[in-house]
């Protein structure tokens, strides 16, 4: 059941609503983090429009919310090996060094 409720909180996250209610995850309409190619197949790259003074981390959940990859310590541009990833949908999460959500979104394993 746990898992059921994190995938629903995953989902309303990266959908940008909950039943019928906006979720504000920037105040800045602005983009933050882009990753491409997507869909991606050996590896996709993550580059980020932040000033590098402060730590950001990113995490990656496959749909049944488990953390596929984390990384405490994003460089402004990183390049991830895709090799240990199943063929799918796949979100990422931004924070900041407080654990705050800075941004979400979603790209696709095609292999």
């Amino acid at each position: 059941m746990k898992k059921f409720y994190t995938l629903i909180l995953l989902f309303c996250i990266s959908a940008n609503y909950c039943i019928g209610q906006s979720i504000p995850v920037s105040k800045d309409p602005v983009k933050v983090i882009n990753c491409f190619p997507n869909p991606a197949t050996s590896q996709i790259t993550f580059t980020l429009d932040l000033t590098p003074q402060e730590n950001y981390s990113l995490v990656i959940f496959n749909l049944l919310g488990k953390i596929v990859f984390e990384e405490k310590k994003m460089s402004p541009r990183m390049t991830i090996q895709l090799g240990d990833f199943y063929r799918g949908m796949y979100i990422y999460q931004l924070k900041d060094k407080s654990g705050k959500l800075i941004t979400t979104g979603k790209f696709q394993v095609s292999k």
